[in-house]
């Protein structure tokens, strides 16, 4: 095992080397300078800074976005080429291409020709459908980065109530680019309405002239300091101020709430030790509540394989979003290092399978299981299984679309070869550690060969009311954050306040494993013993409740539209709320074993 992570980390660089080639084209041999001095951002006068084009599209549909040349815009003369990226800048759907515009390094530039632009029905109607989707370009010049809209509608009201639409073309450019000595520091675009072109219905034909102006601007802004404008950019000081208040506010209710259900609970707890440690044979015959069910509280679950598995996948990823958490509150995660996340992601999940496999296959021995091959397999589909058949679904609608959304073909085999080389390894490595750990299932109580029989209870005692209770308290606690994470995930926001959600994360484990061993009490106090997989799905249920989320930030806070996009959102999402579904399992689960364990421990069971 101590030689494998080495092994995974020599694997993956390799990958990541793979993937850059087999996604990218050759850079020509004129831009080795700019790239050297792109690369530690340090530029002599006239020094050419390449302005890469990452993609266009709608921008209410983030998820929804092509090539920039997919428009007829104009190309370099020497021909488009492509930037070296990582597998995680192709994953964010990022596509480096040229661009001819002549942005050398604190060289100013007033209207400039980039060329003239016969644009017949053809290119007309992709360039109209653009500007009344209000598509936009993002690009990027010393890796910050610039938008700017294709063009304007605008709507016109004429006699007779007859409504009629203009569609202009944005054909001037203005860039707006500040630096500090050798260094580029800031760069903002702006596009002269002025100089729009006439694109409307009416019109057949027309030569647009597309043309660009620099303006160079000293600042003393230092170099390390240039991205925190990014970092105040999604909320303003109101906006901030309204977050920390929504935050507190949910933080102190979700206490106030625990810290009563808790009171309540240790009353009746005290009481309960109370009642049965007095060595009385008439209460002995007379017993009830939840030590009567003591001989089969302990009994294992049905669909052990499964649910093992589903507890060493929901391990996994409770590890793996702590290792992001940990990386987002050291910086690496910065506005706008793109891909950043999605490498992290990736390169995590696969480093972190071993621990899935260990705590499936160790629990699955504890339980007595005999099929621990099958064991280790079920862990290593459980929850990759359903994510690549969702991911091969919406690729190939991607595909459809001829969307950079979509993964090239290099990338997905790149992709397969680290889940066949570095996970699967690791899960069938940490799986055969897990067998043979010796470690036996602690229980305080004797199981008895026979399952008493459970009492009829109410309707509101059943699976579905409890999973409803169970996972509304833990969703309030998040709800405020949503929000925030949503508009940065499917929206063009900038979520950098990781202290907050790193806090708002521990309550939400916190509250997940309180109000599940609470459930679970009362569950065990009327005598129904089956808490195992109970338990599971009640810590569990928030993830129902934020996908049901998911609809309400779809319709009524978003303007979000389409099959493509529709589909990725809810795709996507419905393997997010799927991964927090086993994740707040497995933490209700482990929490009310450990409660379950202490009450019986501390009475006496014969």
């Amino acid at each position: 095992m101590k030689l494998l992570v080495p092994f995974a980390v020599l694997a993956l660089l390799q990958l990541s080397a793979a993937t850059r080639v087999s996604m990218t084209v050759e850079v020509p041999q004129q831009l080795g300078r700019a790239l050297l001095s792109e690369k530690d951002h340090k530029y002599a006068v006239d020094d050419k800074v390449p302005l890469w084009a990452s993609k266009v599209g709608p921008f209410t549909n983030p998820s929804e976005t092509y090539e920039y040349y997919s428009l007829p815009y104009c190309q370099p003369k020497e021909g488009v080429k492509h930037k070296l990226l990582g597998m995680g800048e192709v994953v964010d759907a990022n596509r480096m291409a040229s661009t001819p515009y002549q942005l050398q390094f604190r060289k100013p530039r007033t209207r400039e020709l980039v060329c003239e632009q016969p644009l017949d029905q053809e290119k007309l109607a992709k360039f109209r459908k653009a500007v009344e989707e209000d598509w936009y370009f993002q690009m990027y010049y010393d890796d910050l980065p610039v938008w700017g809209f294709i063009g304007k509608m605008e709507k016109l009201f004429k006699p007779g109530g007859v409504t009629e639409f203009k569609y202009y073309l944005f054909t001037h450019i203005d860039f707006d680019i500040k630096y500090n000595e050798d260094r580029v520091i800031e760069i903002n675009v702006s596009t002269d309405p002025a100089e729009a072109v006439d694109i409307s219905e009416n019109v057949t034909a027309v030569t647009a002239k597309f043309t660009y102006s620099v303006k160079w601007t000293p600042t003393t802004t230092k170099f390390d300091q240039r991205l925190q404008r990014y970092e105040r950019f999604p909320l303003n000081p109101v906006h901030l101020e309204i977050h920390w208040f929504s935050i507190i506010n949910s933080c102190v209710t979700v206490l106030l709430l625990t810290g009563f259900l808790a009171t309540i609970l240790m009353r009746v707890l005290k009481a309960d030790f109370v009642k049965y440690s007095k060595d009385d044979p008439a209460m002995d015959e007379e017993e009830s509540g939840w030590k009567y069910v003591h001989g089969d509280v302990f009994r294992f679950p049905p669909y052990k394989n499964l649910f093992c598995a589903f507890v060493g996948t929901g391990t996994q990823l409770f590890y793996l979003a702590l290792f992001i958490f940990v990386l987002a509150l050291v910086g690496v995660f910065y506005p706008y290092n793109r891909g950043s996340l999605y490498t992290a992601l990736i390169v995590l999940y696969s480093l972190t399978a071993c621990i899935a496999g260990f705590v499936a296959s160790s629990y699955y021995r504890q339980m007595e299981g005999e099929l621990w091959v099958r064991n280790i397999l079920m862990t290593c589909f459980v929850f990759c299984g359903p994510f690549l058949i969702m991911f091969a679904f919406l690729n190939t609608v991607a595909i459809v679309y001829r969307s950079t959304a979509a993964l090239p073909f290099g990338t997905i085999v790149i992709i397969l070869l680290l889940w066949s080389l570095v996970t699967i390894p690791l899960t069938v490595f940490g799986g055969i550690a897990g067998k043979n750990n010796r470690a036996e299932f602690f229980a305080p109580c004797r199981t008895n060969k026979y399952p008493r029989e459970i009492p009829q209870l109410p309707w509101y005692r059943t699976t579905v009311p409890q999973m409803i209770m169970a996972g509304f308290l833990p969703f309030s606690a998040i709800y405020v954050e949503l929000y925030y994470i949503f508009a940065s995930v499917w929206g063009h926001k900038v979520y950098i306040i990781w202290s907050i959600l790193a806090i708002v994360y521990i309550i939400l484990i916190v509250v997940t494993a309180f109000i599940t061993i609470a459930l679970t009490y009362f569950q065990l106090a009327v005598e129904d013993h089956q808490w195992w997989w109970r338990s599971f799905l009640c810590g569990g249920s928030t993830g129902i409740f934020v996908y049901g989320y998911c609809f309400y930030y779809y319709y009524a806070r978003s303007d979000m539209s389409g099959f493509m996009q529709t589909t990725f959102f809810f795709g996507y999402m419905a393997m997010v709320c799927f991964g927090f579904f086993l994740m707040l399992g497995t933490v209700g689960w482990r929490a009310s074993l450990m409660f379950v364990r202490h009450i019986y421990r501390a009475i006496k069971c014969e």
